[in-house]
């Protein structure tokens, strides 16, 4: 049973509560991925009570931004857990999905979809990533960014497999116990910026991002938390075609 948050609105059950706080309890890293192997069976199950909109509205974004027909380009999806990013980017036209994520539970999920092309076990901030430099016409990372997940120095790393040109689109939750982690990474982000890496393109704050699994997370008690997307454009960006 889901508990009362204040202004009248549910908490999900206690089960997706607990699933989801023993992910984000800054478990050390060996412990995480056993967690998340442990998670992989009733994932979408518990998202889905969670009303978890990130994945689609991340391959929204990404497709609005795209400008090139998306069929042929090639999409790394980082963190791609058991698939629903690659789900929302098939259903608008991308064909070419390669997937990374450090849960082998998670991977064999993803690979039961049969929408990856490519799938490889790979912890991202502690190992680089699998492919040459300036491989993708696009990578995501949707729901792995925040406190005790991906660190923001991983950012570089995805910065270099991408193409000239090529898209990044990121996420990161609002709510309080990630402020920290999101004001970090919004640095992160600006540096990069100012250094001539990529230019933004989007940075967009979202209300009903997913459902609060604390009361005090919840904004102004409406049993929601907010998050944001970021697309970003790889530099140099090439010049528009005439004609």
């Amino acid at each position: 049973r889901g508990g009362a948050a204040r202004g009248g609105a549910m908490l999900p059950p206690a089960g997706v509560r607990e699933r989801v706080r023993a992910v984000h309890g800054g478990a050390a890293l060996p412990e995480l991925l056993r967690r998340y192997d442990g998670w992989a069976g009733r994932y979408e199950q518990d998202v889905a009570a969670l009303e978890y909109r990130a994945p689609h509205l991340a391959a929204a974004s990404l497709a609005f931004a795209f400008p090139a027909p998306p069929a042929g380009a090639r999409v790394l999806d980082v963190g791609c857990g058991t698939g629903l990013v690659a789900r929302e980017l098939q259903r608008r036209g991308f064909g070419c999905l390669h997937g990374v994520d450090g849960s082998a539970g998670m991977l064999e999920r993803a690979r039961g979809t049969g929408l990856y092309r490519q799938l490889q076990r790979c912890v991202l901030g502690r190992e680089p990533l699998p492919g040459p430099a300036e491989h993708y016409d696009a990578v995501t990372v949707v729901g792995a960014l925040g406190e005790g997940q991906v660190p923001c120095s991983a950012l570089p790393e995805l910065l270099r497999v991408t193409k000239p040109g090529g898209f990044l689109c990121l996420t990161t939750r609002s709510n309080p116990s990630n402020l920290r982690y999101k004001a970090e990474l919004e640095a992160a982000l600006q540096r990069l910026e100012q250094q001539g890496a990529w230019q933004k393109v989007l940075a967009q704050e979202v209300e009903r991002w997913e459902r609060a699994t604390e009361e005090e997370e919840s904004v102004q008690g409406t049993g929601y938390i907010s998050g944001v997307v970021y697309i970003y454009r790889k530099c140099p960006v090439p010049p528009l075609e005439e004609g």
